[in-house]
């Protein structure tokens, strides 16, 4: 269990419209401090809010970062990319690309922040998926999505033995800029992060933020048809 309360927390992929949130919401909970971290960090008129350069994607640029950061106890785990092409056409350069800022960046950004966490008394990991970790959508998107939600699984397991609280967030549409041109219901920021750092503080491991993550996490125990109907006419 994680009090936001005189936290210091570290978001990756502030600017964008879940990290604003994100930032936001740590600050209305009680944050003393957030870092604030994206490749071209922007200022945010608050002296709780430091910017922070980080790309996920550059081992030493994540190594500079838990060092400037090196009083934290939250982590959200929030920087990410989207791309939609089917995988039997996607260039695997490109799909490369998107594992680096989805899988790997992510994972870098924990190896180098768990030590930080213990030294100052175990704190949480948060790491932010996607109701697409478990419903594949025909794309390198959501594969990666559920590589970084097995990734989640084994921290989970290795973190607890520092008294370090892993949450792994689901969600499905919200509306981000990210998302802006595709026409689908989309969830309220607002809610998505409230549910999540309501989580966090209640001790939970994970959180479907949204009814779409959970009626997708509910139809796993199911027959594939029910997740992919296509199928059902391909017999």
């Amino acid at each position: 269990m994680t009090n936001l309360h005189h936290a210091v927390v570290l978001i990756t992929g502030a600017n964008g419209g879940l990290g604003t949130e994100f930032v936001r919401q740590a600050l209305e909970r009680g944050a003393a401090k957030v870092y604030a971290t994206a490749r071209n960090p922007r200022e945010w008129g608050d002296d709780r809010v430091v910017p922070l350069a980080l790309d996920v994607t550059d081992e030493a640029s994540v190594a500079a970062a838990a060092a400037a950061a090196s009083d934290t106890t939250v982590v959200v785990n929030n920087a990410g990319a989207i791309g939609g092409q089917p995988m039997l056409s996607v260039g695997l350069d490109d799909v490369r690309s998107l594992f680096e800022t989805n899988v790997f960046g992510p994972l870098a950004v924990a190896q180098a922040f768990a030590p930080v966490l213990v030294a100052n008394g175990g704190g949480a990991l948060v790491d932010i998926h996607s109701a697409l970790s478990w419903h594949a959508g025909g794309n390198a998107y959501s594969a990666s999505k559920a590589a970084f939600w097995s990734i989640t699984n084994s921290l989970r397991l290795e973190l607890a033995g520092q008294g370090t609280q892993v949450v792994g967030a689901h969600l499905g549409y919200t509306d981000t800029p990210m998302i802006a041109d595709l026409d689908v219901p989309k969830e309220r920021p607002e809610v998505i992060v409230a549910a999540i750092y309501d989580g966090l503080e209640a001790g939970a491991h994970e959180v479907l933020a949204d009814d779409t993550s959970v009626y997708v996490k509910s139809a796993l125990s199911g027959e594939l048809v029910g997740l992919y109907p296509e199928l059902a006419v391909r017999r």
